[in-house]
């Protein structure tokens, strides 16, 4: 909302737009491209596929590199889509602010979770 004091225009609010609406792009493309290539890397593995053939294609360093990224970008991604519908959605400022704090705490132990798992291959 924008209010006019003369020749000077107040500016309310958080401000996110663009920023987030860039981020929400790039980590969805970091996304898709990360699924395309795991997709590949199972369409063109020879023999059938089973948890030896899982942990083949996430051994390698730069695999997991790039799968922790992905992590740390899906978790980035759930936040700022989950705070825009919060911020829209729940009025009330002490029960918004225990529902982001609960996201938050959930968004970390499911990528902590995550990240144990990758490292555990």
């Amino acid at each position: 909302m924008a209010v006019n004091f003369g020749t000077h225009r107040l500016v309310v609010g958080a401000h996110y737009g663009l920023g987030d609406w860039l981020i929400q792009r790039v980590t969805a493309l970091l996304m898709a491209l990360f699924t395309l290539l795991v997709i590949l890397q199972v369409i063109f593995t020879r023999g059938p596929i089973g948890y030896d053939t899982w942990a083949g294609i996430f051994a390698p360093q730069w695999m997991k590199f790039l799968t922790f990224v992905v992590i740390l970008s899906l978790a980035y991604h759930a936040w700022v889509g989950v705070r825009d519908v919060l911020m829209d959605y729940v009025k009330p400022f002490a029960l918004r602010t225990a529902l982001k704090i609960f996201t938050i705490v959930w968004l970390g132990g499911c990528a902590g979770w995550a990240i144990q798992v990758l490292w555990r291959l």
